[in-house]
């Protein structure tokens, strides 16, 4: 497995600096989130992906994927009953596939809690149906540019759809797409009544894309999440892909938490250090 970190975490850092620091602590890839490079994907002009991906390669970092991909959009949403909402969210999936490849990446994370929660009298079964529909018409450009949507279960904190990682594969597998698989995130794990472990070794098959941090919100060993036995987990499943650190509380200071974050991990994994 390989150690990447999500670049918001550097905040308002200019792009050259988090390439640079992220790979001094350590880190071999960094997770883009769209909005720290422009509000809508569209207006990110081809020699701004140039600059970045050269900026990654500079630093020696693997561009890994996009995450948090409709937060601070508008008009975009998965599970919408307006047909018209949804053409323009596969539309606009389409165009974050083909970022991520400008980019370099290969993965493009669902979470986006927001712009995929059901309306108030929407039904689970009815929310599933409208997602796979959006996600299939999305899946050629995104098989075309060889990028994997992962599907990202979050917990009842963050909103009312896909609340564990059993609804991610049954949306998953009407969507029916290899490139359509799982991301598990450690907070998002912790609601559920399943140990993480567990959760790992029932859907390593699916599994795309890992995020460790702590339920607390930080990163991972900034809690009282004990990461051992995940990290003994994946290795017994053979995860050989990316475990990115994504934080949503920065208080203990950035450059502590990249830092840190990365040394805890390393102690509790049988990854070596570069």
């Amino acid at each position: 497995m390989k150690f990447a970190i999500c670049n918001e975490t550097f905040q308002d850092w200019p792009h050259d600096k988090a390439f640079a620091f992220a790979r001094q602590c350590g880190y071999t890839g960094i997770e883009i989130a769209p909005f720290t490079l422009a509000a809508d994907a569209t207006q990110i002009s081809a020699a701004h992906r140039a600059e970045i991906r050269s900026l990654a390669e500079k630093n020696e970092l693997d561009v890994i994927g996009l995450h948090w991909l409709l937060a601070k959009t508008e008009g975009y949403h998965l599970t919408s009953p307006d047909p018209a909402v949804r053409e323009r969210t596969a539309e606009y999936l389409c165009e974050l596939a083909r970022l991520c490849a400008d980019l370099g990446g290969k993965i493009l994370v669902f979470g986006s809690p927001q712009q995929r929660n059901l309306a108030p009298d929407m039904p689970h079964e009815r929310g599933l149906e409208l997602a796979a529909d959006v996600i299939r018409s999305a899946m050629p450009e995104l098989e075309s540019r060889g990028v994997t949507l992962a599907v990202e279960p979050l917990g009842p904190a963050e909103g009312n759809f896909l609340l564990t990682a059993a609804s991610g594969v049954e949306l998953i597998d009407r969507v029916g797409s290899p490139n359509c698989r799982l991301h598990l995130d450690c907070k998002a794990m912790s609601s559920e009544a399943t140990p993480i472990p567990d959760l790992i070794r029932e859907f390593a098959p699916h599994l795309a894309h890992f995020h460790a941090n702590d339920p607390n919100r930080q990163g991972p060993g900034f809690g009282e999440l004990d990461f051992a036995p995940i990290f003994a987990a994946l290795n017994e499943v053979d995860y050989d892909g990316w475990v990115s650190v994504e934080v949503f509380d920065y208080a203990p200071g950035v450059e502590r938490l990249a830092r840190e974050s990365i040394e805890y991990m390393r102690r509790h994994s049988a990854t070596p250090a570069d």
